[in-house]
């Protein structure tokens, strides 16, 4: 199944997307309350009259209460293009490198991204498997990671490079506003047995920047599910970022950037599509 949040009447909805078109689960406003709900609860909801795809206004699929969790260097291709293009010897992690973004920064699909050229000149593209934990857990052992998974979207980890340079760690670089777009929905995860042999990429403006697969990750998810409860509580509703390929504007001879008017298109087998505009401006916002 295909879980969407849209808009309806002007009013943010949690439904389902089949053949017919987009349909609302009545009580169920987000899905953190539909994974509230117990299994026959969710059994027993009857879904809203359909409204077409085709006009509607997709929102992020998720919007976790806690600040999104990455990995870092998590797929061997991308380990080696950051060190050829800092100098470094290659140095993998023996664990999955966690980082965060803020929840501030999610926009959903097909999303202008207002980036500002006075906050950074080097706005990157990260092409990500995204995974959405669907029970509270704890301490879960890689045998039963998959257990907890309620599905998978794709997710663009926009990287303002120089940030991460200046600032000496990822965190303010990777969570700037409008800078983690995720979509266009999440795909159940019994429709996804195993999320180690997807198709993943990037395109920039119809260009093929990133192509590779889930299988070259150094750290499949449950691995990384493994590492990151261990010692810490997981939510329904949490993201895990799981890392990108090879590809990356930095790492390129010579490096390119996002400019505005740029579209990028994050595409996982068996998920979909997720587009993001650039608008790259040079004011800065007024504080709110």
């Amino acid at each position: 199944m295909r879980f969407v949040n849209f808009l309806k009447n002007g009013t943010p909805r949690f439904g389902a997307l089949d053949e017919s078109g987009v349909r609302a689960f009545p009580g169920a406003p987000t899905l953190q309350a539909y994974l509230a709900l117990g299994p026959a609860e969710r059994t027993a909801l009857v879904l809203e009259p359909a409204i077409p795809l085709e006009g509607t206004t997709l929102l992020a699929p998720v919007r976790p209460q806690k600040n999104v969790f990455c990995v870092g260097r998590n797929y061997m291709g991308h380990a080696e293009e950051i060190a050829r293009a800092r100098g470094t010897k290659l140095n993998l992690p023996s664990v999955p490198t966690f980082f965060t973004k803020a929840p501030t920064a999610i926009v959903g699909p097909d999303a202008t991204l207002h980036l500002s050229a006075e906050v950074s000149q080097e706005y990157d593209w990260e092409a990500e498997l995204a995974v959405v934990i669907g029970k509270r857990c704890r301490d879960v052992p890689a045998s039963d990671a998959l257990s907890v998974v309620f599905g998978y979207t794709c997710l663009n980890d926009v990287t303002a490079r120089d940030l991460q340079r200046e600032h000496q760690q990822w965190f303010k670089g990777k969570s700037l506003d409008e800078t983690c777009p995720i979509g266009p929905w999440i795909v159940s995860a019994d429709e996804i047995p195993d999320p180690q042999n997807l198709k993943i990429g990037l395109r920039l403006n119809g260009e093929t920047k990133q192509s590779s697969n889930t299988a070259e990750m150094i750290f499949g998810v449950t691995r990384i599910i493994e590492s990151l409860s261990r010692g810490m509580t997981l939510e329904p509703g949490d993201v895990i970022a799981t890392g990108t390929p090879d590809g990356v504007g930095f790492a390129r001879t010579p490096p390119e950037f996002l400019t505005d008017g740029a579209l990028m298109e994050v595409e996982i087998e068996r998920i979909g599509v997720l587009r993001s505009t650039v608008s790259l401006s040079t004011r800065v916002a007024a504080s709110r």
